[in-house]
């Protein structure tokens, strides 16, 4: 009998190793075992993961399982995470709250709705950790000034900004989940005696011995940093799971960006009136009356059009995620630097749906007509649906229903912003336009994440460039830069998943002509949990094989 281990053997083994990189993320992903955990984010830890990682890919290598799939992921997934730790960004990342690690950690726990007596305890045991986390953190960045790994200066002040309103507020954000009897007790003293002076500390850290040495605004991009090219290219293979350059992406951003101003001049036609594209663009960030009153009219437009595509969802898909999907608003500490909308997945046990936020932030500044768009795209048919289908795939092995693929779960996200309007979910040509105006940011993500990492960009030509050829308020230009600048190559997974979902569609109702059922497509799509988007292309060819075969 061989002592070789399956591939859903290495597979739960790999969910271990990437459940201990990102214990926070694994907890919101349902992954157990580590709900009471913080990163180790020392060197030493990160050479544990790395140790873990090379054995994992050398077992998988050596495979005979029949299981590719499976096999598959865990090629990518191990790649990826020995790319992450030679990237070193725990070292100079320092602001973004989706990136950065201590700013993550402040964003993303309060957002925890603990549920029952082991729950809080872990929650707890978390905040017991706090000192320890934060120094080993500061550690990291002094190694990374040392070895000439410098931030970005404006991320710098931007993270100490952070800190700042996070100390400052009235009631602390860690303070707010509820817990049951002495536990809240225990967390007031915990956060008196261990987590307030941890942060405190970092802030100081940060402002005396980070500040100053930071890269200026016109050296943002990986590409300066020693290694960094290299670096990058490996960042970008991680996101998008295919071997596309920086440079073929870059010329795939500029071309759609000038193929989507015919979108602009038909509808600008008939809302505007106006049917040149720099005008209309023009015309919907200047038009008072195309943003919002209020922070309610946001929220009450996101959750009707999220009930609007849950009702027509049956007759495009044949499975429904069993999971409720809220609305609510970005925490309020987390607006300035928070990207204008994400989901959260629900917990496995049911306690926590899943949740859409979106940024009320200066939200008389930000515009009304993407709302349909992202509503889709954030909650349903968009992540709420995939994620939701993945958990519930009892048959396949978690680590490709529960940890996510950035060019899988994004790419399918904005396939569904163009899939709804199939579905005659938009509301008007103005949320149309909303939906043009979508497809324009992700078109220019990819020019301008390879142009700062790969080219050499400064932020102000990345601003330059959104501000002109996309449709979003300055605040929003501001934030989605810093964001491209400290998370290098994830900005390009949403429209390469997209070009190569709708690419395998269009492929499949070719070779199946009237026998081609969107249901039966979209079900191909997600019934294997999340995977690397060329392992998607032989699921999807296989299918179309198997179904000739039969007619």
């Amino acid at each position: 009998m061989s002592d070789e281990p399956t591939a859903a053997e290495l597979a739960d083994e790999l969910l271990d190793v990437l459940a201990t990189e990102l214990p926070l993320m694994a907890t919101f992903d349902n992954v157990p075992g580590h709900d009471h955990e913080l990163r180790d984010v020392s060197k030493a830890g990160d050479d544990r993961l790395r140790e873990r990682a090379v054995r994992i890919a050398g077992l998988a290598a050596r495979s005979t399982d029949p299981d590719r799939i499976t096999l598959g992921v865990i090629a990518h997934h191990t790649e990826s995470l020995l790319t992450r730790l030679d990237s070193r960004l725990t070292e100079f990342v320092l602001a973004d709250p989706m990136a950065a690690e201590g700013i993550g950690v402040l964003a993303w726990l309060p957002q925890l709705e603990p549920s029952g007596e082991q729950a809080e305890e872990d929650y707890l045991a978390r905040l017991a950790v706090f000192p320890e986390f934060f120094a080993a953190l500061a550690e990291r960045h002094r190694a990374g000034i040392a070895a000439g790994r410098t931030p970005v200066e404006r991320a710098v002040r931007n993270a100490v900004d952070y800190l700042d309103r996070v100390l400052a507020a009235e009631r602390h954000p860690l303070l707010v989940p509820p817990l049951t009897g002495d536990r809240v007790a225990r967390r007031e003293r915990l956060f008196a005696e261990r987590v307030r002076p941890a942060l405190v500390a970092y802030r100081e850290m940060l402002a005396r011995e980070i500040a100053g040495h930071g890269r200026p605004d016109d050296r943002p991009g990986l590409c300066w940093l020693d290694g960094g090219k290299e670096s990058y290219a490996g960042l970008v293979k991680t996101h998008t799971t295919t071997g596309i350059s920086p440079e073929e992406l870059h010329e795939t951003g500029l071309e759609l960006g000038r193929a989507l101003d015919e979108e602009y001049r038909r509808l600008g036609a008939a809302v505007f009136g106006e049917d040149d594209p720099v005008a209309v663009r023009r015309r919907m960030r200047t038009d008072p009356s195309l943003r919002w009153r209020d922070a309610d009219e946001m929220i009450t437009t996101a959750t009707e059009a999220v009930v609007r595509a849950a009702a027509a969802a049956p007759g495009w898909f044949r499975r429904i995620p069993s999971a409720e999907c809220v609305v609510r608003a970005v925490p309020e500490a987390d607006g300035p630097s928070a990207a204008q909308a994400y989901y959260m997945p629900p917990s496995a046990d049911g306690s926590r749906p899943g949740v859409y936020s979106t940024n009320t932030y200066r939200v008389t500044e930000r515009f009304r007509f993407i709302a349909e768009s992202v509503a889709f795209h954030e909650a349903v048919p968009g992540h709420h649906f995939q994620a939701g289908v993945s958990y519930e795939l009892e048959e396949v092995p978690r680590l490709r229903r529960l940890v996510p693929l950035s060019a899988f779960d994004e790419g399918w996200a904005l396939y569904t912003e163009r899939l709804a309007d199939e579905m005659g979910l938009y509301s008007d040509d103005v949320m149309r336009l909303g939906m043009v105006a979508e497809d324009s940011l992700r078109a220019a993500r990819l020019v301008v994440d390879t142009g700062l990492h790969a080219l050499g960009w400064s932020r102000q030509r990345c601003v330059d460039y959104l501000g002109e050829h996309c449709v979003l308020s300055d605040v929003e230009v501001q934030s989605e830069t810093d964001r491209y600048i400290e998370w290098p190559g994830q900005a390009l997974s949403y429209m390469t998943g997209r070009l190569e979902i709708q690419r395998m569609r269009a492929f499949a109702e070719e070779q199946l002509g009237e026998t081609f059922d969107i249901r039966d497509f979209h079900d191909v799509v997600l019934k294997n949990g999340q995977v690397p988007l060329p392992v998607l292309g032989d699921i999807v060819r296989g299918w179309v094989t198997d179904t000739r075969r039969r007619e």
